[in-house]
């Protein structure tokens, strides 16, 4: 799975996707100005890491320790506005919130707007009410940030383009995969990784007890049940062999992280939940040039929400059987829709 995570044979880049590829809704031209998927997520070699640089310094893992506290003020102000009612939605309620507003001041959109991205996601539930059009939304932040000029990341986009280092879609298409996979993993793995601990006390109690860091339950979750159930899609440059079988040139390709980290032979018991496991190389935030940007900050906002839920709601605990729980529809993302949970109502922290 490495190997084909990091083959510069198997590309991001829909341009060598055969032309059936862009008559479905799966992929459209590259080449459409209106399109969003100019980023660093469809681009390879010089114009991945031009792109990838320009952002980079914002998402480092020393970044992200300094938004602990930040994560930690949040988490706390989402739990003080439902603990008094002793029960909730952890994704309205919690992992969602928290992990958008958390994206927006890294990037420097407005918080407050915070609720309207939920809708260009996988996790929009279909009868929602649509929100504002995304490439409506970003041409104003973008017109906004060109009056005000600014040092945080979308000011640093803007002023980019402005100086011809990135093309307009490229700015378009950056913030709005900032946004979106800024949020969408972290939302997915607070949630996966409440359920996973709610479904076993053994692994709950030697967190409760002190005898495992969340770090490596962090780890561990992401391996387990992690957010990104498949990689991205990936397109053969070329006739490509992959586990003795030839990938024609032109061919999608999708690589089944879920199904790597429950190798057995790569993870003893791989079935198993295990918070204390050691040598977790696992797949989870990919591989390679395409390795997750904001892996560092994904998992402070795992640590610090579940830290914070179990040690001010002990006794929380699932309002359903796992069985009702609703999976997002998403072929990459493993989410849910909604996580409601019951714990005994407290008026203060």
């Amino acid at each position: 799975m490495k190997a084909a995570l990091a083959d510069p044979r198997l590309s991001r880049d829909p341009a060598f996707a055969l032309p059936a590829w862009h008559a479905t809704d799966r992929g459209r031209p590259i080449e459409d100005d209106a399109d969003l998927g100019a980023h660093l997520l469809t681009r390879e070699g010089d114009v991945h890491w031009r792109l990838r640089k320009l952002v980079f310094p914002a998402f480092t893992a020393r970044k992200a320790q300094g938004m602990r506290s930040r994560v930690q003020e949040i988490a706390d102000s989402l739990i003080d506005d439902f603990q008094s009612r002793g029960h909730a939605d952890l994704i309205d309620e919690f992992a969602y919130p928290l992990a958008t507003m958390v994206i927006c001041e890294v990037l420097g959109v407005p918080v407050e707007h915070y609720a309207i991205f939920r809708q260009w996601t996988s996790n929009a539930r279909p009868d929602a009410a649509a929100g504002p059009d995304p490439a409506g939304y970003l041409c104003e932040l973008i017109a906004a940030r060109r009056a005000a000029p600014s040092h945080d990341v979308v000011g640093v986009l803007v002023a980019a383009e402005a100086a011809g280092e990135i093309s307009e879609a490229e700015l378009r298409s950056m913030i709005f995969l900032l946004l979106i996979a800024g949020h969408e993993g972290s939302v997915a793995l607070i949630a996966n990784g409440v359920l996973a601990l709610l479904a076993d006390g053994v692994q709950r109690a030697l967190l409760r007890e002190r005898r495992c860091p969340m770090e490596s339950a962090i780890e561990e979750i992401v391996r387990y049940d992690g957010p990104m159930e498949l990689a991205a899609w990936r397109f053969a440059k070329e006739p490509v062999e992959v586990g003795g079988v030839v990938i024609p040139a032109g061919s999608p390709v999708v690589l089944a992280l879920a199904a790597a980290h429950r190798d057995p032979r790569r993870f003893r018991d791989p079935d198993q939940f295990d918070i204390t496991r050691t040598g977790n190389a696992h797949l989870g935030f990919g591989y390679g040039a395409h390795h997750c940007l904001g892996a560092p900050l994904a998992r402070v906002e795992g640590a610090v929400a579940l830290a914070t839920l179990f040690s001010r709601l002990p006794d929380l605990a699932l309002s359903t059987s796992v069985e009702e729980l609703e999976r997002q529809p998403s072929t990459l993302v493993r989410g849910l829709f909604e996580l409601n949970v019951v714990f005994t109502p407290r008026t203060s922290r």
